[in-house]
C-alpha cells in the first residue's frame, strides 16, 4: 500500500501531471474533444502547476499524495465547500494514474481526506462528479449518495454533475 501523506512543493509537477494525465484518461469520449485538449494541454499543465504551488503554499485546503517507491502515483484535496450548502467540507479532487486504480489507494486517499477534515472540525463532505464519469459508482460504493445535479456550459456543450455527499464524515474515516 502506498503511503498517503501531505503535499509538499516538490510534488507539484507530479501533481500537476496527474491531474491532466487523469482528465485525459477518464474524459475521453464523455466531453467534446477540443475542450477536453484545451484543459489536458501543455499550457494547462503549467497553469495547474502554479494553481497547486499556491494552494500548497497557503496550507488552507488539505492536500494529499499517494507515494510508492518515491513517485507520487495519485492526490486529494479538501477543504471549505464553495457551492455545498449545508455541507461543512467539499471534495475537490481525487485522481490517480490508470496504472495503479484498482488498489485501494482511491479508497486510502478518500479516508485520509475525510480524517484530516474531521481534525478540522468538519463532519459532512460533498463534491462534484461528472454524470457520465464511471467514478460517480466508486464514490458510491464508498458510501456517498447522490444530492442533486448542475449543468455547466462549456465550449462546444455542456457538462452535468451530481452532487454525491457524505452526511457523516466518520463513515468513510472508519472505511465503512
Amino acid at each position: 500500500m502506498p503511503t498517503i501523506r501531505p503535499a509538499t512543493l516538490q510534488d507539484v509537477p507530479a501533481i500537476a501531471a496527474i491531474h491532466t494525465g487523469s482528465w485525459r484518461e477518464t474524459y475521453a469520449g464523455l466531453m467534446p474533444a477540443d475542450f477536453l485538449a484545451r484543459m489536458t494541454d501543455d499550457a494547462q499543465r503549467e497553469r495547474r502547476a502554479a494553481f497547486w504551488a499556491q494552494n500548497i503554499a497557503a496550507g488552507q485546503d488539505a492536500v494529499l499524495v499517494a507515494e510508492d517507491a518515491g513517485a507520487v502515483i495519485a492526490f486529494a484535496s479538501a477543504g471549505a465547500p464553495r457551492d455545498h450548502e449545508g455541507y461543512d467540507a467539499e471534495l475537490f479532487t481525487l485522481y490517480s494514474r490508470r496504472a495503479v486504480q484498482g488498489r485501494g489507494t482511491g479508497r486510502a486517499l478518500l479516508r485520509a481526506v475525510a480524517d484530516a477534515l474531521q481534525a478540522r472540525g468538519a463532519q459532512s463532505m460533498a463534491l462534484w462528479v461528472l454524470d457520465v464519469n464511471p467514478t460517480r459508482q466508486w464514490y458510491a460504493r464508498q458510501g456517498a449518495a447522490e444530492a442533486g445535479e448542475k449543468v455547466q456550459p462549456i465550449p462546444g456543450g455542456e457538462l452535468r454533475e451530481v452532487r454525491m455527499v457524505w452526511t457523516d464524515l466518520g463513515t468513510v474515516a472508519a472505511g465503512l
